[in-house]
Parts: C-alpha cells; structure tokens; sequence
C-alpha cells in the first residue's frame, strides 16, 4: 500500500471546500480528508458542517467550519487570511457552491437570473482571483476544482440559468489551467452527472427520472461518495500532469446517444 499512499497521500495540505457543507461537496471533504489533508468546510450551516466534521473526526481526519461571504472579494480575502493564520497554509481549493432553478425560460426573472450567476459563477470567479493570487505570489503548487456540471457541457431543459452558469464556470477552469501552469498550479473541472442533492432535487420529477435512466447506462444516481476518487486523482500528485480538463463521474451518461 505504500505506492499508492505516497501517490495520493494529502499529508500536511489543507484543503478550502466552499460548499463543502453540501452533499457533494462534503462528501469530497470526506475524501480530501481521509487523504490527509486538513478540511475547512466553508457553507451556510454550522449544524450541517458539525455534523460532516463527526464523521471526519471518526475516521481519523482533521479539520474545522468557517461562514463566509462567497459573494465579495473582501469576504473571500477574509477566509483566506484566517485559513492562512490557522492552517499555516493553503494547497487545495474546491468551489462547490450552487443553487438552481427549474424555472421556465420565459418566466426567468432578472433576480433570478441575477442570484444564480452570483452564487454560481461570481462565487468561483472572485474565489480563484484571491486564493490564485495567494498562490501565485506565494509560489504554491496549488490545486483548484471547480465543480461544474453535464448541463454546463450539453444542453439539458429546465435548467437554461443554471446550464449557462456552469459553462462559464467550465470556461474559467480551462483558462486559469492555461495561465497558470507554469507556475505549477493546476485547475480541473469536475462534473458529476445525476446526484440527487439539494440543489437538483426540486427538478427530479418522476418524469424527469425517468428521462435521466433512459439516457444513464448505469441505470441509476451516482452516490455522492462515488466523487471521491476523481477529487483524489485531481487534489494529488497522482494527477500531476492534469490541468485544464474536465473529469466528468456520470455513469455513462455522456456517452449515450441513441
């Protein structure tokens, strides 16, 4: 077991998950932390990271909850200098915060629209302007992942606001990666497919499912759980040589066609 241990081993990193107080995200908290490293869950709910952070704990992993203001520089440039003063240091950044919407094309409100893009795209763009700046100044051989989404890569109905705010997050990724890959700071796309989570669960009706299983090989949802080894080949040195690209966990269903 040495090999592998060595090839994803997160010892002595620290790893920000913003969002990581969802499911997703604190699933790939779990990961991050079983790898080692230590796990700042940053979200809304104190009582839903206390409760990520058991399981954490009970498995031999480290890490701790911070609020933020994912929205504003000075919010970001606030959890980094705190992170900074009581983790000695910074390596990986997850951005996993979203919401949705199965609003119908017409009746998208501009606040809608609006609150989406904030949450969604500003909350990824800002993030990566002040943990990158971090980063770079600081010669960090870094990780960021963003969590994009298949909407993001094909188009799926009901979800026109959302999808349009996943591809700018996709685009962002690739253009950070090229960037700043000489620096040796490498920026993935992760993309689940079909997860039921709190952001997708008010559009997954029967009808929707149904939809979803007959375009899924796997004929079914992914487990939240089922992220965690992409987030390891991304967060580790296991994935040293991989930048710029998005590392889609869906089950099949990207592949299906006919």
């Amino acid at each position: 077991m040495t090999y592998l241990e060595n090839l994803f081993s997160l010892q002595g990193r620290t790893a920000v998950v913003i969002g990581g107080t969802g499911e997703l995200c604190g699933a790939m908290a779990e990961a991050l932390a079983g790898a080692g490293a230590e796990v700042v869950l940053v979200g809304r709910s104190a009582d839903k990271a206390e409760a990520r952070l058991e399981r954490i704990r009970a498995s031999g992993g480290n890490g701790y909850f911070m609020a933020a203001d994912i929205v504003s520089r000075p919010g970001l440039e606030q959890l980094l200098t705190t992170v900074l003063e009581r983790s000695s240091g910074c390596d990986i950044l997850v951005n996993g915060a979203g919401v949705n919407a199965p609003t119908p094309f017409f009746d998208i409100s501009p606040e809608e629209y609006d609150r989406l893009f904030e949450v969604n795209t500003k909350a990824v763009f800002l993030a990566c302007q002040v943990f990158g700046r971090h980063f770079v100044e600081q010669q960090v051989a870094a990780s960021i992942i963003n969590v994009g989404s298949m909407s993001g890569l094909i188009p799926l109905s009901r979800v026109f606001t959302y999808s349009m705010t996943k591809a700018a997050v996709h685009n962002i990724s690739r253009n950070l990666a090229r960037e700043w890959a000489a620096q040796g700071i490498r920026v993935n796309t992760l993309v689940p497919g079909f997860f039921p989570a709190e952001q997708n669960r008010q559009v997954l009706t029967e009808e929707r499912v149904q939809q979803i299983m007959g375009h899924t090989p796997m004929k079914r949802f992914g487990k939240a759980e089922e992220l965690s080894g992409a987030t390891l080949l991304l967060a580790s040195d296991a994935g040293s040589f991989i930048t710029g690209e998005e590392i889609v966990v869906d089950g099949g269903f990207a592949a299906m066609t006919i």
